[in-house]
């Protein structure tokens, strides 16, 4: 098997990190060689987080190169736009519809860009977006949004549901399980 790269991003307080900490060992329960690498910054203060996923036969670095990214994966529309350049021509993007204002746009520096979704669709048609805040509310926790997106993109990686089903329930807080789970059921339904 060739590697797969996955980078995720979005902002501190999303539970970027619980998503890609399941998706590697989603991968690795899968027998596969798996590497991440993961970036927290000033997290803690809403600042960029992002965690570099790769799988295969043989991996040697956990870090995915510019422009070698299969998938991109983000809890936040701009920060998907950021991230653009890590992703391969014919690459797939999955993302959120939520926005959270940057510091320059907190301030009014700057206004958010409008064509986000638009610039995301024409570098992926096929683009997997969907209101994931609004789908975590109805699975009963807000909190759970980033793994309704990671139910939405686990459609395009190689590991069967119950696969993904089995690893959520080991890593995510005991008292949220049932929740997390809803959520990521019904992010890969809402993408099919």
């Amino acid at each position: 098997m060739a590697v797969t790269n996955v980078l995720i991003a979005g902002v501190g307080g999303q539970g970027i990190i619980l998503a890609s900490d399941v998706m590697a060992k989603t991968a690795a329960d899968a027998g596969l060689d798996v590497k991440k690498s993961d970036v927290h910054g000033m997290a803690q203060r809403g600042g960029a987080v992002t965690s570099h996923v790769r799988f295969g036969a043989k991996v040697y670095s956990p870090l995915i190169p510019e422009g070698e990214a299969d998938i991109i994966m983000s809890s936040e529309l701009l920060e998907a736009v950021r991230w653009l350049p890590f992703l391969k021509k014919g690459g797939r993007i999955a993302v959120s519809m939520q926005r959270i204002p940057p510091p320059t746009v907190a301030r009014g520096e700057q206004p958010y860009p409008e064509d986000t979704l638009d610039r995301l669709q024409k570098i992926d048609p096929r683009l997997v977006a969907m209101d994931c805040l609004a789908l975590a509310r109805a699975a009963g926790n807000e909190r759970t949004a980033t793994i309704v997106l990671l139910g939405g993109l686990s459609g395009l990686l190689p590991f069967p549901e119950d696969a993904w089903i089995e690893r959520l329930k080991k890593e995510a807080p005991k008292k949220v399980v049932d929740v997390n789970v809803k959520a990521f059921l019904s992010g890969r339904a809402k993408a099919r």
